[in-house]
């Protein structure tokens, strides 16, 4: 009983790590380059033991030699020698251990003792907030979430490459590209000319499909969604604010199985509709498609589950249909400021999961009738700026009386009106109102 009790008032380290990895930089100062990458100061459980490695850190920024009477005089300068045991104990470190050979291994055992002091920091920091009636629950959630995933990335933490590690790994990169004859360096969204003009769909990038209701942005969507998930197996996330998970199932089912949607929401299906069901089920039940329907979805929550998703299926790309439906945190604010402040977030959420998030947004009501410009997007400046790429859609809307007559392939314009890294321009793809999907456009047919 007093052992478990101990247990649970130390901080967990490991004060023979610790020791083992300071020796082992100071027997050879090479192997710092090991462990510079993802071992702090911080790491360290003892006071003295983060000086004693600061002190090590700062002669290696100065390209100085790193040894017991430089690092002693190092300390010195900074009035720690002394608190850290003074020169006879820092000379007692490098006796700990025979060689340097093993300090990565004692460098995890210093960090990972360091995540576990940082994640029961964080749950009483959790369950004191979860005592605070003035707080609310998502946020406490929201805040949790942030901390946790703080702590991985801090395992990922780069430095400063020299030139050659980076030239070496662009030059394999290059001759994967030029064995594989691969044209995209991004997500192909499985539009060729769309394709060629942005080199797919980039990591870290806001992507906004603007247009009129009804001219097709979730057709195009989740057109683009299947292309990647279905036929290329790249792990998609769907956020649907509009439109229930099954009703958006129904229209992947009619665009791949090549079936008149109306027929499969009524229910007035041929024998033959059957087989090719079937087979279009199997390939969207082997798919990576992740698909969230939760409407009026706030701002938190999408960032939660966005995260969420990506950390359990590793999801490369996001989809969300549409970004003014997700609700801010801070409804008080002006509408065009909420837009604002989840256009920027969104933005933010890319970098952090380092994948494309493609938003849709409907664009204003004067654009009706003509092609729609960077202006035009609904209810906010703000998503032109943050967006990394604009996409339009424009195509004249028929009439109602128009549908028996409508024909089978609908031209529409797709308009790449803003790349921020690469050229802009406008392709035609053709719309298939009775699979409501869209497809390339085949090069001399008529529409």
């Amino acid at each position: 009983m007093a052992t478990t009790g101990l247990k649970d008032k130390i901080p967990p380290n490991n004060q023979d790590a610790e020791i083992a990895t300071l020796g082992a930089l100071l027997l050879d100062s090479d192997s710092l380059s090991t462990v510079v990458h993802y071992l702090r100061p911080e790491d360290f459980y003892r006071t003295a033991h983060q000086r004693i490695y600061q002190g090590i850190l700062k002669l290696f920024e100065r390209n100085e030699a790193i040894d017991l009477i430089t690092l002693a005089e190092e300390l010195k300068n900074e009035n720690h020698l002394e608190v850290c045991g003074g020169a006879v104990y820092i000379s007692r470190l490098t006796s700990a251990v025979p060689t340097s050979a093993n300090v990565r291994y004692y460098a995890q055992i210093v960090q990972d003792c360091s995540i576990r002091r940082n994640l029961a920091r964080i749950a009483s920091s959790i369950v004191s907030d979860s005592f605070d009636d003035s707080q609310e629950v998502r946020l406490i959630i929201e805040e949790a979430e942030r901390q946790i995933f703080e702590i991985t990335d801090k395992q990922h933490t780069g430095t400063f490459q020299p030139a050659k590690e980076i030239v070496s790994r662009t030059i394999e990169a290059i001759e994967k590209l030029y064995h594989t004859k691969d044209a995209y360096i991004g997500i192909p969204s499985g539009f060729s000319d769309l394709d060629t003009l942005t080199s797919g769909f980039q990591n870290s990038e806001f992507i906004v499909i603007g247009a009129r209701p009804s001219v097709g942005k979730t057709a195009l969507a989740l057109t683009m969604a299947a292309n990647m998930a279905i036929h290329n197996k790249f792990p998609v996330g769907f956020f649907t604010l509009e439109m229930s998970s099954m009703a958006l199932m129904q229209r992947m089912l009619a665009s791949e199985a090549r079936i008149r949607s109306n027929s499969l929401r009524s229910g007035f299906l041929k024998p033959s509709d059957f087989h090719k069901l079937t087979e279009a089920a199997s390939k969207i039940y082997e798919a990576p498609l992740y698909i969230e329907d939760s409407p009026s979805l706030r701002l938190l929550d999408l960032r939660a589950l966005a995260r969420r998703m990506r950390h359990q299926f590793n999801v490369s790309i996001i989809f969300i249909d549409y970004l003014t439906l997700i609700t801010s945190e801070n409804r008080d604010l002006p509408r065009h400021e909420q837009i604002a402040e989840i256009s920027r977030s969104l933005k933010a959420l890319a970098r952090e999961l380092d994948i494309p998030v493609v938003a849709l947004s409907q664009v204003r009501r004067e654009s009706e009738g003509k092609q729609p410009n960077l202006a035009d997007l609904r209810e906010s400046g703000s998503i032109e700026q943050d967006a990394d790429v604009v996409i339009f859609l424009h195509r004249e809307r028929l009439a109602a009386d128009d549908q028996e007559d409508m024909p089978r392939n609908i031209e529409t314009d797709l308009i790449v009106a803003k790349q921020r890294n690469g050229p802009v321009g406008s392709m035609k793809i053709a719309f298939i109102p009775e699979y409501t999907k869209f497809e390339n456009m085949v090069k001399g047919a008529d529409i």
